[in-house]
């Protein structure tokens, strides 16, 4: 090896072409600047777009829910407050538990351990509820498992204090706190608020490490006070359940209305539901009936008519009409009375419900001019109370108004209304003649009225009221002791597949107290009531009576009438249906 050159090697001696090495040189050259470019690119061009990415791995925008406002009666008592509770919920990818602590975890939501291995198994899912609407203990105790994966989050709980007494009023919320029925619904705006936001940093379990900053300030809602009593509503419920019962009917309703305000003081139905178990809800428990059930509304429609015969000078209160034989044939229709009443007063025709007496007059009057004083008092209008699915009944165009029709509406067939209808159209016997607006919101001053009826007539139409629900009227059940009362009764037969059924019948009754200075009006409907027992007097003017006597204590209302025992004669007269 001592005699081999170095340098001289072969290998030494070929000689490479010059382009190859500037080749080689120039693509390290452009390795490089392309490195340079891109480094230039995500550090000056592409700074927001890594940045967020890299906060969706540790940082989260979690919202911060309002307080659902609460909903209070006119005496501050709440009847629905949102309460604290929990979601549990679970990330499936994370979730690591032994049988055991899931049986644990199962046992304490009282879920199936099935549905908990199904739910925390599909890792399709990123995130899956287990249980939404816990309460705090049992959130807690949740917690101490120390399962991972299983996550808790605070919502809230509607609570009503009332229960099913105020369920068609306030309505509920769904699972997410949102109004689904009646105040609820209605005023979701200002109860929901405006939740707010905070941002925060997560490990990768899920669990808040830090707080970084509040971005949004909740703003809870807003506290509703209704015009409801809840005394006086509970009473109201109470009587109307109690009379459904008594007379198995299939369904009712009543409302009380204060005189001077319009304040909706009391409204109620009967089937109703539980607003804090809706597990067995069914659509028929759902139906407010004093809003959005029609019916017509038979012999209460009466006095309307008859006011407006006084105002135009047909009759007086002493004018006499012939109802002899107790039959009245128009074209080919035949109307009657349930008792033949022979020549009676004006004043006797409200007092023993004449049909025939009330159509007589009815047909010595202009359709337009009926139809007008119907319209004046809200008949075929909804009520403007704010509240979901109010109807307007049915009011035909009086154009249209054959004289048998005339004649039947005169006495309350051919028309449907709603009871919150009847309730405001009475107000202006309680009244001077004038009609003012209900509301279902406590009222801060007295309302503006609109005036329907001359003050004069007003006045004679609350004595023929007051001898209608008095000895020898119709509705003599309705006296309450201690109190002048006023009212009428309606039976109506109900309309079955575009026919009036023959067994099947409303009951009802409209009135107000004490007749000397009227504070509330009362309306009670009974629909379909059993066991033969069907006129109004007989089925709702005793609910009237029970629920005016409790009101006016309830509001301290002096009483107008001598204290005694009131004596129901046996042979009372039931209106014509």
């Amino acid at each position: 090896m001592k005699g081999i050159r170095f340098h001289a090697s072969p290998v030494l001696e070929i000689k490479l072409p010059a382009w190859r090495s500037r080749l080689v040189m120039l693509v390290l050259f452009a390795g490089f600047l392309a490195l340079l470019v891109r480094a230039l690119y995500l550090q000056a061009f592409s700074t927001n777009f890594l940045q967020s990415q890299g906060e969706m791995r540790y940082a989260r925008t979690l919202e911060m829910p309002a307080t659902r406002g609460k909903i209070m009666d006119r005496n501050g008592v709440v009847l629905a407050s949102s309460l604290p509770a929990w979601a549990i919920w679970a990330l499936p990818e994370d979730v690591d538990a032994n049988p055991d602590q899931l049986n644990s975890l199962a046992r304490l939501l009282d879920v199936p351990v099935g549905e908990i291995k199904k739910k925390t198994n599909d890792e399709e899912r990123k995130f899956v509820y287990l249980k939404r609407q816990v309460s705090p203990e049992l959130a807690d105790q949740i917690e101490h498992l120390n399962l991972s994966g299983i996550h808790e989050r605070k919502e809230f709980h509607r609570f009503y204090s009332q229960g099913e007494t105020t369920a068609h009023l306030l309505g509920f919320t769904n699972v997410e706190d949102v109004g689904q029925e009646g105040i609820e619904l209605a005023w979701e705006k200002d109860l929901a608020g405006q939740p707010g936001s905070r941002r925060v940093l997560r490990d990768r379990l899920g669990r808040v490490i830090e707080d970084v900053a509040s971005i949004r300030v909740p703003h809870d809602g807003q506290d509703l006070t209704l015009s409801i009593d809840g005394q006086i509503q509970y009473l109201a419920f109470s009587q109307l359940k109690a009379a459904i019962d008594a007379h198995r009917a299939k369904a009712g309703a009543i409302v009380v209305l204060d005189v001077r305000t319009g304040e909706v003081l009391a409204l109620a139905n009967w089937p109703t539901y539980n607003p804090n178990d809706r597990s067995d809800l069914t659509g028929a428990q759902l139906r407010n009936r004093v809003l959005t059930d029609t019916y017509e509304p038979g012999s209460t429609l009466k006095p309307f008519t008859i006011s407006l015969a006084l105002e135009k000078g047909v009759v007086t209160p002493e004018t006499m009409v012939n109802t002899s034989p107790g039959k009245l044939t128009i074209g080919t229709a035949t109307i009657s009375d349930s008792h033949a009443h022979g020549t009676i007063s004006v004043e006797d025709i409200i007092k023993v419900s004449s049909n025939i007496g009330t159509a007589k007059i009815a047909l010595r009057m202009d359709p337009k001019d009926m139809w007008e004083m119907y319209t004046s008092v809200g008949l075929g209008q909804a009520p403007h109370l704010g509240f979901p699915g109010a109807v307007a009944g049915r009011l035909r165009p009086y154009k249209a108004w054959r004289p048998i029709e005339q004649a039947t509406m005169s006495y309350g067939y051919g028309l449907s209304v709603s009871l919150m209808q009847m309730a405001r159209a009475y107000t202006i016997f309680a009244r001077n003649g004038d009609l003012v607006p209900l509301t279902l919101f406590k009222a801060d001053g007295p309302p503006q009225s609109v005036q329907v009826l001359p003050p004069g007539i007003a006045a004679e139409m609350r004595h023929m009221l007051e001898q209608a629900a008095g000895p020898g009227g119709t509705a003599p059940k309705a006296q309450v002791v201690g109190y002048r009362v006023a009212g009428k009764t309606g039976t109506a037969h109900k309309l079955v597949d575009g026919a009036y059924s023959e067994n099947k019948y409303v009951g009802s009754f409209v009135g107000f107290a004490p007749v000397s200075n009227p504070r509330i009006v009362v309306a009670v409907m009974i629909d379909e009531p059993g066991d033969g027992i069907y006129y109004g007097g007989d089925v709702a003017a005793p609910v009237f009576s029970a629920v005016v006597g409790g009101a006016l204590r309830k509001l301290s209302v002096e009483p107008d009438s001598p204290i005694k025992s009131l004596i129901i004669p046996s042979d009372a007269l039931s209106e014509s249906p």
